[in-house]
């Protein structure tokens, strides 16, 4: 059984995520609190192990032929890490959504540049529908405290 880079993926994040899973085994439960502090992450490390030992499964039965050579984009690597630190170091000034809205939105119109009016339409929907998706799961749903901007208090 020859692996390609997917199957050898696969078999890499089921390792890691079944290697964490065992580690959340040995979480201490508090009695006051329902649910202790590795239902979570076993959920997640769960469906990540299933996913990736699926697509291991997948490449092990379907074998495809190597696909010729691409050529590497490593601008595209420096401008998404340049990004990612103008992201990091706007959270504190602007908050959370403005900082995501923005970042989400640069990231996508990089991977996938718009040619028309309808193409950065799409980036900023997705941006848009993005933030305010994970603004309310974690800061209404999970209740975790995402950063405010100290100019916008937003």
């Amino acid at each position: 059984m020859k692996l390609s880079k997917d199957g050898w993926a696969g078999l890499a994040v089921a390792a890691a995520s079944l290697f964490l899973f065992w580690l959340t085994l040995g979480l201490k439960d508090n009695p006051l609190v329902p649910i202790g502090p590795g239902y979570y992450p076993r959920i997640v490390l769960g469906v990540t192990a299933a996913f990736a030992l699926a697509l291991l499964l997948w490449d092990a039965l379907h074998p495809k032929p190597s696909p010729p050579r691409e050529r590497l984009n490593y601008v595209l690597v420096l401008e998404m890490f340049a990004v990612f630190g103008l992201y990091v170091g706007a959270l504190p000034y602007v908050g959370f959504r403005i900082s995501t809205f923005f970042y989400i939105a640069a990231t996508n119109a990089l991977l996938d540049r718009p040619e028309r009016g309808k193409g950065w339409l799409r980036v900023l929907a997705v941006a848009l529908i993005t933030t305010i998706v994970v603004y309310y799961a974690f800061e209404r749903y999970l209740t975790v405290l995402l950063p405010r901007g100290r100019w916008t208090n937003f």
